[in-house]
């Protein structure tokens, strides 16, 4: 993986270690070289992770909707700051820089962008790895969620299997360089991919 988006919160959270595990994913992108696309903003743990890339040498991608710049939020001193329309054109772009997709921490906007991205990868519109760093043990709830899903019908195993969770994030990356996608579903056309 060359480009890897991440989602997570613009707010640091009520426990520290969610600010410094987002600091050291930037730091670890940046000595593996791997390229951050994230939301632009310089507040929350958002900031955190590309001060952690930016103050070891890494590259840097905000993406940003035009909206939120007018509130001052935007990271002034990333590598390249991306503006867009709307939301949606932001999530589409950030799809479009990157190779795999991690979430950490965050409120419910880092949650409607994971799983719009996991929707995208159960329809076989992308075959990227898409990770939770489970901070803290922050997801635990949503896991145990989504394996009710499971158990009730709603979501096949494969899919739920598809998500690569850990609370390390050396082992993430790895999980999601070893990473193997589902063959895409056969209702899907290739022209829609």
């Amino acid at each position: 993986m060359k480009s890897i988006v991440v989602f997570c919160g613009s707010s640091e959270g009520a426990n520290a270690v969610y600010a410094s595990n987002a600091y050291e994913l930037g730091e670890t992108f940046a000595k593996k070289n791997i390229q951050l696309v994230y939301g632009g903003a310089k507040i929350g743990i958002m900031g955190k992770v590309a001060e952690g890339a930016l103050t070891n040498g890494g590259k840097v991608i905000g993406v940003i909707p035009e909206f939120l710049t007018l509130k001052e939020v935007f990271h002034e001193g990333l590598t390249e700051l991306i503006v867009t329309q709307n939301m949606q054109e932001r999530k589409l772009k950030m799809h479009d820089l990157s190779d795999g997709i991690i979430m950490l921490p965050g409120g419910f906007g880092t949650l409607e962008e994971f799983f719009e991205m996991l929707t995208w990868s159960q329809l076989g519109l992308h075959q990227y790895p898409i990770g939770i760093l489970n901070t803290n043990g922050f997801y635990d709830p949503l896991i145990n969620m989504m394996q009710q899903m499971v158990t009730e019908g709603f979501v096949k195993n494969d899919h739920l299997n598809t998500i690569l969770v850990d609370t390390n994030i050396e082992n993430l990356l790895e999980k999601m360089e070893q990473y193997h996608p589902l063959p895409t579903p056969k209702w899907i056309k290739k022209e829609q991919l």
